[in-house]
């Protein structure tokens, strides 16, 4: 399985991008991988890893690279990571995602016409955002997408302002005792997303909070993980493979 790193261009700037792809010659559906809000880091790079084992080649852009190459962030340094948080715009977001999706649509190993994207925590939020406003993507996963109901980096619409946009097909995996978003937040967005009759599931899990899915982190829960990853190759194999 051949992984490298790769520069991304994007408003005249360089953005990093880890890039795993299938072994075997050909063109592949693809998967853009949205980091939390600790960059692209190993926990990233191991999702993305998964991915040419199933078919699809992965790709990871470093969403934080206006703050510098290779920017990560320890999971205890919560208070430098939401200030990087709280330094990002959604339109720098789209257009990192845009450059991203652009970069896999110019590979001659990938199907320009079955990009899809995922992503956890902030990620998740950038994965709803960017089913809203990039429509050469053609499914959607968002694990546990915080911040969904307001906008990122001053005045303009929220994510789920926007759903009228969405074109992807959404799959959304959320813990019961997350509370970023909370349950409440999502049947918010769930009735966001029933009233502009959009192609979504939603999925709940008990006994879980925010970053199940992360097994670098202390809220990692096995079953759930394990349960919700399975989900999301179902998801994309329907959507882009089918």
């Amino acid at each position: 399985m051949p992984v490298s790193w790769v520069d991304i261009t994007v408003d005249g700037q360089t953005m990093e991008g880890y890039l795993a792809q299938p072994a075997a010659s050909g063109r592949y559906p693809a998967v853009v991988v949205i980091q939390e809000i600790w960059g692209v880091n190993s926990h990233i790079q191991s999702v993305t890893d998964r991915l040419p084992a199933q078919g699809y080649v992965g790709l990871a852009p470093a969403l934080f690279h206006r703050e510098g190459r290779m920017t990560l962030g320890l999971y205890e340094e919560m208070d430098m990571a939401l200030a990087r948080l709280g330094r990002c715009t959604d339109a720098n977001i789209i257009a990192d995602v845009k450059a991203a999706v652009a970069y896999l649509k110019g590979q001659p190993f990938v199907d320009p016409n079955r990009i899809g994207i995922v992503g956890f925590c902030f990620g998740g939020r950038v994965s709803y955002q960017a089913a809203c406003n990039v429509p050469d993507l053609k499914a959607a996963v968002v694990f546990y997408g915080g911040r969904i109901l307001q906008p990122l980096g001053g005045p303009g619409p929220a994510p789920v302002e926007q759903t009228g946009n969405i074109t992807a097909p959404i799959l959304g995996l959320f813990g019961e005792d997350d509370g970023n978003p909370s349950p409440e937040d999502v049947e918010k967005i769930a009735a966001e997303l029933k009233k502009h009759g959009k192609t979504y599931k939603f999925h709940m899990y008990p006994g879980c909070g925010h970053g199940f899915h992360c097994d670098g982190r202390a809220s990692y829960r096995y079953e759930a993980a394990k349960d919700a990853w399975a989900k999301t190759i179902a998801w994309f194999d329907k959507h882009l493979k089918g």
